[in-house]
């Protein structure tokens, strides 16, 4: 079996199993209607030949203020195809060379570490990704990051004061957290986490701490805002989620009405993974200039500030501050894994099932 066709094998089942789970998507990225790749997407035509068509695995409510403003700054119009981060690579791979895309926008670094093994990433605009750190880019030079996001563990202060937050999630399983501790194993962050585990500290491991968990009671949610809600009323005292829902939250109600605080994982622990939301340009790309504007643009200082100040993710072009009171990215220190090697996220998703989390 050639290469694509054995990813296409991997990524179409993923695809299958996150419907059936419950989808990969973080709150604000809501999954698509469908659960087959190719009904996973729902698209804004034109039929403008100039227009660059995207893939985009963010939502439409984030990324159509986005991607209008380029147009009006730029004059290129934009076609985007909206859907679930995983079902869409997995339909790339299937459509191949005949894929109408220009542009892959995700918001996992596995799904583009498997588009650009299956040859779907082309080499990234010169210069293109110059700001951006090698971490959170292709060692080949064919995808890039275009924002971070950490994880952290939530905690309730009024029950666990700061000093004693754990600073590594194997700490979790301790019995002294018996049914204090809550997760969203059909979440697609905590899925990614999950497998950063795996290749960082192998899957023996990984089964044995999550199995752990399950042994210590913990609570079980659909999604992070859920756990960031639960820790903010006392019914959870630790939760995993990513670090902007604290920030989304604060925004709505004001930091002064929050009682959930964040905390960061020691420097190399699996629970300080930061992951990407990224881009690549395809190889069957009909307008391979106007997608390389376009994540160009997404690169600039003016729009690496646009989502700090909208979605409360890392910039990742150096020179851009992060969202105020986290610590700068260049601090965080999470497992020595290439962010590509998160594209094993059926292997996961099958460990996930067989020890009864989903």
């Amino acid at each position: 079996m050639h290469r694509p066709a054995r990813l296409l094998a991997v990524l179409v089942p993923a695809a299958l199993i996150l419907a059936a789970c419950g989808g990969s998507t973080e709150s604000a990225e809501p999954a698509a209607s469908g659960t087959a790749a190719a009904d996973s997407a729902s698209a804004t035509a034109t039929g403008d030949p100039n227009a660059v068509v995207v893939y985009s695995g963010r939502s439409e409510d984030l990324v159509a203020p986005l991607l209008a403003e380029f147009t009006t700054q730029t004059g290129i119009p934009v076609e985007v195809r909206y859907g679930d981060t995983a079902e869409l690579a997995a339909q790339l791979i299937e459509e191949g060379d005949a894929s109408p895309a220009d542009l892959y926008f995700g918001q996992d670094a596995g799904a583009l570490g498997a588009l650009d093994a299956a040859g779907m990433c082309a080499p990234l605009p010169a210069g293109a990704a110059d700001a951006v750190p090698d971490l959170y880019k292709s060692a080949g030079g064919t995808w890039t990051g275009i924002t971070g996001r950490a994880r952290v563990i939530a905690y309730d202060p009024k029950q666990v004061p700061e000093q004693d937050v754990p600073t590594s999630i194997f700490d979790l399983t301790d019995p002294k957290w018996k049914g204090q501790v809550a997760i969203a194993p059909t979440n697609g962050s905590f899925q990614a986490f999950v497998t950063a585990m795996r290749v960082s500290q192998g899957d023996d491991a990984t089964r044995q701490w999550l199995q752990g968990l399950i042994d210590n009671d913990v609570q079980t949610f659909e999604k992070n805002s859920l756990i960031r809600d639960a820790v903010d009323a006392g019914q959870a005292q630790l939760g995993l989620i990513n670090h902007y829902y604290w920030y989304e939250r604060a925004a709505e109600v004001g930091e002064e009405n929050m009682n959930v605080q964040i905390a960061f994982a020691k420097p190399g622990d699996p629970g300080a993974l930061v992951n990407v939301a990224g881009a690549c340009v395809l190889t069957p790309a009909g307008n391979a200039d106007g997608a390389g504007a376009l994540l160009s643009w997404m690169l600039t200082p003016e729009t690496q500030q646009w989502f700090v100040d909208n979605t409360w993710e890392y910039p990742l072009v150096e020179g851009v501050s992060g969202p105020e009171g986290v610590p700068p990215l260049a601090d965080l220190k999470g497992p020595d894994i290439a962010l590509a090697e998160l594209e094993d996220l059926p292997g996961t998703l099958t460990m996930l099932q067989d020890v009864g989390l989903t």
